[in-house]
């Protein structure tokens, strides 16, 4: 009585598994199964016990049935299987993929009298990496280029700048509002650049102090200062043969700025503390959010350094200048959040989608990936709505940016911005008009056309507005 309701227990136990479970005899006939493996396979009991195991047509068993001599199943060579990935043959012809393990079973005296398995479905599982690889795919080779997104006429001319630039050695600056992506611009060049396999080192200038920035960048020896109790390269060392990034160079100090200026001009470095001059070989990359032409004539920036880094100049317009990149960044953004999340959400409202492109984006790219990860977390339903956006953007009100709003209202910004581009077109074109056309990714006649209407001439090839 005992070993009849210690089976039934056991029993019991087995059929509460969420895996399926089989037991064979050593020549491969079912035995038994508990209720999970008759769901995963769609057979009822008494049309497996005392079928051979071959029924369910599994491809890892096949597959070793071919290669064994001396014995019909791997399993009972080696005494187990370990997460073997396979495919079974349901009942009614479906295939399902499962992970099995399995382990000979032995009676007291150490003979094998059976083998049983466990099997897992792993069909969600692979359907939903199926999809992450498709997403995945999607992502990377529709309309991106090095991980920026945009088709507009703007970003194409960002694109075949970054092309035209990457083949150069001379330094670059990327000039763009917060958050337009100049980081993935000075990226992309020198992963194309043939710099690419050797160290691209970045800096924000804005986030140090002028004697630690000093220091960052050049390295120091040991005694410079008071916590200086080790001799440590800097920055410019560490991307030798690479790339340099010097983010928010608009806040460099004026100091440093010389300093950079003789790195720059003499391709040597020397550590805080130390005179001994150093030889660096790398391609300086900068970027700032900044009009450094008004900071020059200010007095706040060094007009040599100006024209030293402004040699190949990248203007990345505003999100609200390309409003057409608008539904592509929003479908990216959804869909690398969904992969991220894994939330079931299927779309994007036409309403909320009108919103988005009514909304005059201040905070540019940057802003518009905050808002889809604030809508992911408020939205409750298959698809977000304008109620799931920021409430600055049901509102359609911005938060204010001052004159820069203003002058976006009256046109005026644009126009400036053509005119400096052109300026810095001319200036790195040594004055050549086809080549400065091809820098700003337009016809000849177009910077002959800008140049009369902006006023701009040259003065011994200097350019003047």
């Amino acid at each position: 009585m005992l070993e009849q309701e210690l089976n039934e227990y056991w029993k019991t136990v087995v059929d509460t598994i969420q895996e399926g479970v089989m037991i064979v005899a050593p020549g491969g006939i079912i035995v038994s199964a508990n209720r999970a493996f008759l769901q995963l396979t769609g057979y009822a009991m008494d049309e497996l016990v005392g079928q051979p195991c071959s029924r369910l047509n599994c491809t890892a068993c096949h597959l070793e049935r071919k290669k064994e001599i001396n014995h019909w199943c791997r399993l009972f060579r080696d005494g187990s299987l370990k997460k073997q990935r396979c495919v079974l043959t349901r009942r009614d012809g479906s295939r399902v993929h499962i992970f099995k393990n399995a382990s000979v079973i032995r009676d007291g005296e150490g003979e094998v009298i059976g083998a049983v398995e466990t099997m897992t479905d792993i069909t969600e599982l692979l359907e939903k990496e199926t999809r992450i690889e498709a997403f995945k795919r999607e992502l990377s080779s529709r309309d991106t280029f090095h991980g920026m997104v945009g088709i507009s006429a703007p970003m194409q001319r960002v694109y075949n700048l970054i092309d035209n630039a990457a083949g150069s050695d001379a330094p670059l600056i990327i000039y763009g509002e917060s958050g337009t992506g100049k980081e993935l611009v000075a990226q992309a060049v020198h992963d194309i650049s043939n710099r690419r396999d050797l160290p691209y080192v970045k800096v924000n200038c804005a986030a140090l102090n002028e004697s630690l920035l000093e220091s960052e960048l050049f390295g120091h020896v040991k005694g410079a200062f008071t916590s200086a109790i080790q001799d440590r390269k800097g920055r410019f060392e560490a991307a030798e043969g690479g790339s340099i990034f010097l983010d928010e160079i608009g806040d460099l100090p004026l100091a440093t700025q010389v300093k950079l200026l003789r790195v720059l001009e003499e391709k040597i470095i020397e550590r805080v503390g130390d005179n001994q001059p150093i030889p660096i070989d790398v391609r300086i990359i900068t970027a700032t959010n900044k009009d450094l032409m008004k900071m020059v004539r200010e007095g706040t920036f060094r007009e040599d350094f100006y024209y030293r880094i402004n040699v190949i100049p990248i203007h990345i317009s505003p999100v609200r200048e390309r409003n057409g990149d608008i539904p592509l960044l929003a479908e990216t953004f959804f869909r690398r959040l969904q992969l991220k999340l894994d939330k079931d959400l299927q779309g994007i409202s036409s309403e909320a989608m009108d919103l988005l492109m009514q909304y005059s984006w201040p905070g540019n790219v940057r802003e518009l990936r905050s808002t889809f990860e604030y809508a992911f977390v408020t939205c409750r339903s298959k698809i977000i709505t304008p109620e799931d956006l920021p409430p600055v953007i049901q509102s359609g009100q911005p938060a204010p940016l001052g004159t820069a709003i203003k002058m976006i209202s009256s046109g005026t910004e644009k126009k400036e911005r053509q005119k400096r581009e052109l300026v810095d077109a001319l200036q790195s074109a040594g004055g050549n008009q086809t080549q400065a056309a091809r820098i700003l990714g337009v016809s000849r006649v177009t910077v002959w056309n800008r140049m009369k209407r902006f006023g701009i001439h040259s003065n011994k090839n200097v350019w003047l507005e």
